[in-house]
């Protein structure tokens, strides 16, 4: 199976994923394996993902430590947040008069806020926010992200059910 994972990645796409990870580490065809691996199952043994692609169980444990400190990905468990115990979650919309960036950082240090992305369109920060309940979430949108210096305005759109949430979106 080795070769063809490799060969799957021609030199083409391989160079087009290069010019598009805005200077980030270069990976090569056998780490995206491992990557498309893992995100099949993060629990898979190194010995199992290393036949898949054609290294060592040592070799595969050396490039995992090495994708994980170079912060190209994260092993983590992922759950339903409403199992265990945060029964509202929302995405807000965020307006900033004057520096984004630092309305994003101070956004990123609020433990709610599980998601932060500075776009271009209607609102200049995405913020996923995951509470308790709908008293918890009023305090973090109200006392907490308004009161940011430099927040213009907010829009909320709560979750009323989670359809789908997966991080399956492979390597491309």
């Amino acid at each position: 199976m080795h070769s063809d994972v490799v060969a799957s990645r021609s030199a083409e796409h391989r160079d087009s994923r290069e010019s598009r990870n805005g200077g980030g580490p270069t990976l090569d065809a056998v780490s995206l394996a491992i990557i498309e691996q893992l995100q099949e199952d993060g629990r898979r043994p190194y010995a199992a993902i290393g036949k898949a692609v054609g290294l060592s169980e040592a070799a595969v444990r050396q490039r995992v430590q090495k994708l994980l400190d170079q912060g190209v990905m994260q092993i983590v468990a992922v759950t339903d947040p409403l199992t265990v115990g945060f029964r509202r979650q929302a995405m807000v919309g965020v307006n900033v008069q004057g520096d984004v960036e630092s309305v994003a950082d101070a956004l990123t240090a609020m433990s709610e806020c599980e998601y932060v992305v500075m776009t271009a369109g209607s609102f200049d920060l995405m913020v996923e926010i995951v509470c308790e309940d709908d008293d918890h979430l009023l305090d973090v949108i109200n006392r907490r992200i308004r009161a940011l210096p430099g927040v213009r305005s907010t829009e909320s759109f709560v979750y009323l059910k989670l359809k789908k949430q997966t991080y399956m979106w492979g390597t491309r």
